[in-house]
């Protein structure tokens, strides 16, 4: 897939992410499925950004994250409190932590969005459309391989061509829901709300 460049001057990383007024502190940590989802999403911002692991380090450091995950051990670190993952640590990441990741999702959904947006626009060739949800679903299969524990029965779902289809576009119409203004509101209670 093609990368998007990055964000402008006009639109920068510290823009997007701008908390709102009335959220600027972060909210209450989130529940075991609510990190589930936070970490399968930006898997699939890694999908959709060929250079995408490395993009969520820039991105983070313009967010001004770098204190909760200065290089690429951290951030896996953090995001590794996922149950689904490989290898999963224990314990559950603070609400800072959490939010923290939500900000920088929601920073990246941005940056793809034109991508997400071509995913589910109804205006192109079906022929063209199902050949971009090919390649998407090829290489976010490959990092779920990588990264998560294959023998669980929702991974080896979302890893299926016709049996994760519709997973797999639930994941990016909230990648969606994530971009623009209001965005992180919309993730955050999206993941609170998080169902079992």
């Amino acid at each position: 897939m093609i990368t998007p460049p990055p964000p402008t001057a006009a639109a920068s990383p510290a823009t997007l992410a701008a908390p709102d007024p009335a959220v600027e502190s972060p909210a209450r940590a989130l529940p075991r499925q609510g990190l589930e989802r936070l970490d399968l999403l930006l898997l699939c911002v890694e999908a959709l950004d060929l250079n995408g692991g490395e993009t969520l380090l820039w991105m983070g450091q313009h967010l001004g994250l770098a204190p909760l995950f200065p290089n690429r051990v951290a951030l896996w670190t953090l995001r590794s409190h996922n149950p689904l993952r490989r290898a999963c640590r224990r314990g559950t990441p603070d609400a800072a932590e959490t939010d923290a990741l939500i900000r920088l999702l929601c920073a990246m959904a941005d940056r793809v969005y034109p991508i997400v947006r071509g995913l589910l626009s109804s205006r192109e060739p079906a022929e063209v459309n199902q050949e971009h949800w090919r390649l998407f679903q090829q290489r976010l299969t490959e990092l779920l391989r990588e990264r998560m524990n294959v023998r669980r029965s929702s991974v080896q779902a979302l890893m299926d061509p016709e049996r994760g289809a519709e997973e797999r576009r639930a994941l990016i119409q909230t990648l969606a829901l994530a971009a623009g203004t209001g965005g992180v509101d919309r993730l955050r209670a999206s993941l609170q709300d998080a169902a079992p």
